[in-house]
This record gives structure tokens, C-alpha cells and sequence, in this order.
């Protein structure tokens, strides 16, 4: 029998090609794996604030911008010599504070001839000079469960813990740990140790 020639309203059904639709799937997962990355990120490393001060100098000076990783602390506890961001007694209205972990909770802490004590032991390896005022350490301290001591870099320059004030913060105030700071004047990355 001869094949009718002329108008056919009839479709054929067309066969999917599995390799496109293996393809589009695997953008798809890219695509959402990429976001999930992103946001995850943003999250950890979203924030960045600005050193206020000269209190952290010479390792972080008056304006210098420093991301902070805001999930550490949520799944471990600040360590001393970890450069934390907070806010002083929890309030929100103030800048954020860029200070160094001088005592950790259960610590025994005073200032004696210009040098920090810590559980009896001398502690001179972040401070640039002696300290000048011994603020609420004249006397021995021991810090309370989920209470921190912090003190800037630049000791003599410097309102933190041993300011009556600010005094022990409570992890629920550190922000997060300082992370990367950036060179000022230009876009270099560094770690702040």
C-alpha cells in the first residue's frame, strides 16, 4: 500500500532526550548548591564592622574594616588570645567593640606592676607596653561561668574589662570572632591573629 501524501493532523509523539533532561537537572543542582554555599557564607562571614579607636593597635588601627565569623561561637567557646567583637553589657545602641580574650571562665585574674596575671602566671604576650591602670584587677578577679575578660592590644589605650563600666562579658554578648581584617587604603586580606 502506497503512503498517502497531503495533510496529516496527526503528531507524532516525540521520544524526550534523557541527556538534556540529565543535563538541566544537574544546572538545577548547581545552581541551588551555589546559593546554599552563598548563604552560608554570608551568614559566617557576612558581617564587617569597623575597629574604632587605637585600643587593638599595631595589629588593628582606627577605622580598619575586619569581617568576623559569627558561627564559631555557637559551637565552641572563646578561647584566650581570640579577638572578639561585642557589645558592652549587651547594649545595642553601642559600636562594636574589637578586643582580645584575657581570661576565660574559671580564670583567676589580677594586675600587679603594670603585668596581668592570669591564674598566677604573668601574661605579656599581646600587651605593647605596661599596663598603666589596673582598673577593677587591682584586686583579684575569678570569672564566673560563661563570663570573659577582654583587654586591647594597646592596653594603655583602652576601655575594656578592667573599666568598671564594661566589666566580665557574657558569651551571649560576643558578636563573633575577628576573622580577616582589611589593609587600609587598599583591599588586601589578612587573618587577624
Amino acid at each position: 500500500m502506497a503512503k498517502k501524501r497531503g495533510l496529516s493532523f496527526y503528531q507524532k509523539k516525540k521520544k524526550m532526550n534523557m541527556a538534556l533532561v540529565r543535563e538541566i537537572i544537574s544546572w538545577i543542582f548547581w545552581i541551588f548548591a551555589s546559593m546554599l554555599v552563598a548563604v552560608v557564607t554570608v551568614y559566617c562571614v557576612g558581617m564587617k564592622i569597623s575597629v574604632i579607636g587605637a585600643s587593638m593597635e599595631p595589629r588593628m588601627y582606627n577605622g580598619q574594616s575586619i569581617f568576623l565569623n559569627r558561627l564559631v561561637y555557637k559551637i565552641s567557646d572563646p578561647k584566650a588570645g581570640d579577638v572578639v567583637v561585642f557589645l558592652p553589657n549587651g547594649n545595642e545602641k553601642s559600636h562594636y567593640y574589637v578586643k582580645r580574650v584575657a581570661g576565660v571562665p574559671g580564670d583567676t585574674l589580677q594586675i600587679k606592676n603594670g603585668v596581668l596575671y592570669v591564674n598566677g602566671e604573668p601574661q605579656e604576650t599581646y600587651f605593647n607596653d605596661r599596663i598603666a591602670e589596673a582598673g577593677i584587677l587591682e584586686n583579684e578577679l575569678t570569672l564566673e561561668d560563661d563570663e570573659y575578660f577582654v583587654i586591647g592590644d594597646n592596653c594603655n589605650n583602652s576601655e575594656d574589662s578592667r573599666s568598671a563600666n564594661i566589666g566580665s562579658i557574657k558569651k551571649e554578648y560576643i558578636i563573633g570572632k575577628a576573622w580577616f581584617k582589611m589593609a587600609a587604603g587598599d583591599s588586601s586580606i589578612g587573618l587577624v591573629k
